[in-house]
């Protein structure tokens, strides 16, 4: 808990902080590369040049705050988790949570100048130093679960076996352990970290990727989407390197699986929403599902620019086959192609609307897809009472969808 007269300093404050929150962020970004240019090799780029990374920093640290001086009624658990996840499969380490701490505490104090009083630094240096032992303590836990050795690497080296092309845009990898080693078990949801060389000096680049296959197989398959710039984003580099320069038989680098987020839930009818490469969360829980159990009543909602685009969509109907309670709805920008042969499916032309999902009483809703998608589908799903607690979501990328 904050002290208490730590507290009332941070409320009387906490309106500048977050009025200044992303130039306190960027510069904060700014004076930590500058000193410690070896931590670019962790952050994802493209994202620090959207400002996507520092309005994220920016929003956890004002929502901790509000946490810590009770003007917030969100949970704060499943933040905290999401984000130790994600430090954990980046392979974050307790050394680093000083940097950080020393450069954004400095940048309030560049940012909001003489407002700064030793009495509002040292509230807000307690402020970080809760949410930092809090994150240290989750990520040890993770690391020891997935089997992390203390001031171990999470990186292994896995072997390609297999470069399969799924679409013009979307390509699958499957993988084993290049050290012959066992293949670590994972729930779907999980994702794993590939971290890449790049080329001309660029250095090291980490992105993470959902397991689109199923849990307990002899392999891991990763399927990786071409990232393309759009508004002022750069175009995607690791995908970029994966698509075009790994090829079967080279060697990645992977994190243990991690991920707070489940698609599969327990026991109830399960309806799986996604949207574009967003399905392969949603694979991998029907691969599990028709491997342990096949008589539970799933619905698929996928949603794609048309069929030619959506990846990994011929193993439907071999999931059909298996699965007697998948039923599959599809909506596609263009339905021209929606048809496959074997699969039973409702194809529809144009934008997934929420009050034609089909709903069962008491379902698991889990999400994946693009944030706007995932908003407006969650929010519909709300106002037909599906309960908040019930709709699990993946964000790819910084942020979480708002309360």
């Amino acid at each position: 808990m904050l002290s208490e007269s730590s507290a009332a300093v941070v409320a009387a404050t906490l309106p500048a902080v977050q009025a200044h929150g992303e130039a306190i962020t960027g510069r904060f970004y700014q004076r930590m590369f500058d000193a410690h240019p070896e931590l670019l090799d962790i952050f994802n780029r493209g994202n620090q040049a959207t400002g996507q990374q520092r309005a994220a920093l920016a929003a956890a640290v004002v929502a901790y705050a509000e946490h810590l001086v009770g003007d917030s009624t969100v949970p704060w658990g499943p933040i905290m988790d999401r984000i130790a996840h994600k430090h954990a499969a980046l392979g974050i380490t307790a050394t680093q949570y000083p940097i950080v701490g020393r450069h954004l505490l400095a940048a309030v104090g560049e940012v909001l100048g003489d407002a700064v009083t030793p009495e509002v630094a040292a509230a807000w240096d307690e402020v970080y130093w809760l949410l930092a032992c809090e994150l240290i303590a989750r990520e040890a836990r993770l690391y020891t679960v997935a089997g992390v050795a203390e001031h171990g690497s999470v990186w292994r080296p896995w072997r390609v076996v297999e470069k399969t092309r799924e679409t013009a845009s979307v390509v699958s990898y499957t993988l084993v352990p290049a050290d012959g080693g066992p293949v670590p078990g994972f729930t779907p949801g999980q994702y794993v970290s590939v971290a890449v060389d790049l080329d001309g000096g660029r250095g090291q680049q980490i992105r993470q990727y959902s397991l689109s296959g199923r849990p307990g197989a002899d392999h891991w398959r990763i399927t990786v989407k071409r990232v393309r710039g759009a508004a002022g984003a750069p175009d995607g580099m690791v995908s970029g390197f994966l698509h075009d320069r790994v090829e079967a038989g080279d060697t990645l680098r992977l994190s243990p699986p991690f991920g707070e987020v489940s698609s599969i839930g327990e026991g109830a009818p399960l309806l799986l929403v996604s949207a574009g490469i967003g399905l392969t969360p949603a694979m991998s829980a029907l691969a599990h599902l028709a491997a342990t159990a096949p008589e539970r009543e799933v619905v698929l909602v996928h949603a794609d620019r048309a069929g030619a685009a959506h990846a990994l969509r011929h193993e439907l109907p071999g999931l059909q086959e298996q699965l007697p309670h998948l039923s599959v709805h599809l909506w596609y920008e263009d339905a021209a192609d929606g048809e496959l042969a074997g699969l039973k499916a409702e194809v529809a032309d144009g934008l997934v609307d929420p009050a034609r999902i089909p709903l069962a009483p008491g379902a698991y809703v889990h999400l994946c897809g693009p944030v706007p998608f995932m908003a407006m589908v969650r929010g519909g799903l709300l106002r037909r009472g599906v309960p908040a607690e019930r709709i699990a979501y993946e964000v790819f990328g910084p942020g979480m969808l708002r309360a």
